[in-house]
C-alpha cells in the first residue's frame, strides 16, 4: 500500500494543532450604535392593549374573515414568502463551503493494438475530498450575514402582512363610506325633487319666478352626479378589495360593510424604544446592519492566508477482480496567500465599511419615520375628531338655518336664491359629515399600523417559523 502521509507523525499532529489555533482567530464585531437617542414616551398614551391582529379591535366579524382570507391569497404576500425560502435557501449554500466537498472519480480505458491485435483495459476508482480551514473566519462571517439577511426576509414578509391588513382594512371601511354616501344622496335627491315639485306647483299660481324652478332644478342635477361619483367609487373600490384578496376584479363580490359610529378606545402607545425592537421594518433595517458588519469582517479576513486540506484514495488494475488489491493514499495541505491583486482586496474592505455606514444610517432614519408616524396618526385622530365636532355643529346650524329661510320664503319675505343657497350648503356638510368619519378611521388604522409588531400568519404558523 503506498501513501502520501508526512513519515513524521509528531511534525503532522503539531501541524494541525496549528491549524486548529489559527481557525480560532476571527475578525471581532464591529456593530455602532444607533445614531437616534428615543424619546422617554409619546406625545399620548391610550389606556387599552392593541391586539396583535389589531384588526379585531373593530369588532367586525367580516372584516376579520377577509383579513384572513388576503393573508392566503394575496399574491404580493405570496411573492413575499418566496423571497423569504430564496433567502433561507441561500443560507443554506453559504453553510457549504464549512464542509468537506467529497468527490468519486471512476473511468474505464480499453485498447487494441491493430499490428498483434493484443488489448489492454485499465479500471480506476478514486475518491477525493477537500477542506478548506476557516482560518480567519471568513466563511463563517460570509454565513452570519446570509443568515442575517434571510431573518430581514422574514421581517419583510411580515411588514407585508401587516401592510395588506391595513389596506383590506382601509378599503373595507372606503366601501362602507361609499354605500353610506349612496344612501345619503339618494335622501338627498328625494328631498330636491319634493322642493322641486313645491316650487312647480307654486309656479302654476304665479307666486315664483321661472330661474327658481331651473335653479333647483340645477341643484338636483349636481346632486345626482354625486351619486354618479360615488357608485363609481363603490366599483372601484370592490374591484381593489378583489385584487387586494387574490380575485378576480368583478362586482360580483358580496360586500355590505358598515361605517362604525364609535372607533374602539385608544391604544397603548407604550415605550418608543419597544417600539424599534417590535416593528417588523425596523428590525429589517437592523438585520441588514448587521448583516453589512458581518460583510466587513468576511472582505478583511480575504485578505489573509488560506489553507485548504486535500485527500485523494484512488486504486487502478487491469481487471476489477483486482481492482482493490492495491491503492494509494495522498494527503496535502495548500496555503495560498494573496500578495499582490492591484488593491482588488482592500477596495472591497472599503466598500463594504462604506455600506455598512450607509445602512447605520438606514437604520436611524427608519427608527426616525416609526416614531414620526406613530406622533402622526394621534396628532390626526386628535385634531380630526375635534373637526368632526365642528362639521356636526355646521350642520346643526346649517339646517336651522335653512328652516328658518324656507319659512320665510313661503312667506315671501326672501329669494328663493337664499334658501337654495342653505339647502346646498345642509346637503354638502351632511356629505363631509361622512368623509370625516371615513378620515378618523383611517387615521385610527395608521396608528394600528404604526404601532403594529410581527403578525403571525397561518402560512408562518403551518412551516413552524
Amino acid at each position: 500500500m503506498r501513501t502520501g502521509l508526512p513519515d513524521n507523525f509528531l511534525t503532522y499532529f503539531a501541524f494541525l494543532g496549528a491549524v486548529l489555533i489559527l481557525s480560532s482567530c476571527e475578525s471581532k464585531k464591529t456593530i455602532t450604535d444607533i445614531p437616534v437617542d428615543p424619546p422617554d414616551s409619546f406625545s399620548v398614551d391610550g389606556d387599552t392593549l392593541a391586539p396583535d391582529r389589531w384588526w379585531t379591535a373593530f369588532d367586525d366579524d367580516s372584516l376579520t374573515a377577509w383579513v384572513d382570507s388576503a393573508m392566503t391569497s394575496n399574491f404580493t404576500l405570496q411573492s413575499a414568502w418566496q423571497r423569504l425560502l430564496a433567502s433561507r435557501a441561500a443560507v443554506k449554500r453559504e453553510q457549504s463551503p464549512l464542509f468537506p466537498t467529497l468527490e468519486a472519480d471512476v473511468s474505464a480505458d480499453r485498447q487494441r493494438f491493430a499490428d498483434s491485435g493484443r488489448i489492454t483495459e485499465e479500471l480506476s476508482l478514486g475518491l477525493s475530498t477537500v477542506y478548506e480551514v476557516d482560518l480567519w473566519g471568513r466563511i463563517r462571517s460570509a454565513v452570519e450575514a446570509e443568515q442575517l439577511r434571510a431573518e430581514a426576509s422574514l421581517y419583510d414578509y411580515q411588514a407585508a402582512a401587516i401592510t395588506l391588513s391595513a389596506e383590506v382594512t382601509t378599503n373595507w371601511f372606503e366601501l362602507a363610506e361609499a354605500n353610506a354616501q349612496v344612501s345619503l344622496v339618494n335622501d338627498q335627491i328625494e328631498t330636491n325633487e319634493r322642493v322641486l315639485s313645491l316650487l312647480r306647483n307654486r309656479f302654476g299660481s304665479g307666486q315664483i319666478r321661472a330661474v327658481d324652478i331651473l335653479r333647483q332644478q340645477q341643484l338636483l342635477e349636481a346632486t345626482i352626479e354625486q351619486r354618479l361619483s360615488a357608485e363609481q367609487r363603490i366599483a372601484i373600490l370592490q374591484n381593489q378589495f378583489a385584487v387586494l384578496t387574490g380575485r378576480v376584479p368583478s362586482n360580483n363580490i358580496s360586500l355590505n360593510p358598515e361605517l362604525i359610529e364609535n372607533l374602539p378606545p385608544l391604544p397603548e402607545t407604550g415605550v418608543p424604544l419597544e417600539l424599534v425592537e417590535r416593528r417588523p421594518d425596523v428590525r429589517v433595517a437592523y438585520n441588514r446592519l448587521l448583516a453589512a458588519d458581518r460583510d466587513v469582517a468576511s472582505a478583511i479576513s480575504s485578505q489573509y492566508p488560506r489553507l485548504s486540506l486535500r485527500v485523494n484514495a484512488s486504486t487502478f488494475q487491469n481487471s476489477a477482480t483486482s481492482l482493490f488489491e492495491d491503492f494509494a493514499l495522498s494527503f496535502a495541505g495548500n496555503l495560498i496567500a494573496p500578495i499582490f491583486l492591484g488593491r482588488e482586496l482592500q477596495a472591497e474592505v472599503e466598500r463594504t465599511q462604506a455600506v455598512q455606514i450607509e445602512l447605520l444610517y438606514d437604520y436611524g432614519q427608519s427608527v426616525l419615520n416609526a416614531f414620526r408616524e406613530v406622533e402622526d396618526a394621534l396628532i390626526r385622530e386628535q385634531k380630526q375628531r375635534e373637526r368632526i365636532e365642528s362639521i356636526n355643529k355646521q350642520v346643526e346650524l346649517a339646517q336651522r338655518a335653512y328652516d328658518q329661510l324656507r319659512v320665510q320664503y313661503l312667506n315671501g319675505a326672501i329669494n328663493y336664491l337664499d334658501v337654495l343657497t342653505a339647502l346646498n350648503e345642509v346637503q354638502r356638510l351632511q356629505r363631509d359629515q361622512l368623509s370625516a368619519k371615513l378620515d378618523l378611521l383611517r387615521f385610527r388604522i395608521t396608528l394600528y399600523r404604526a404601532l403594529s409588531g410581527s403578525i403571525n400568519t397561518e402560512r408562518e404558523i403551518q412551516s413552524g417559523l
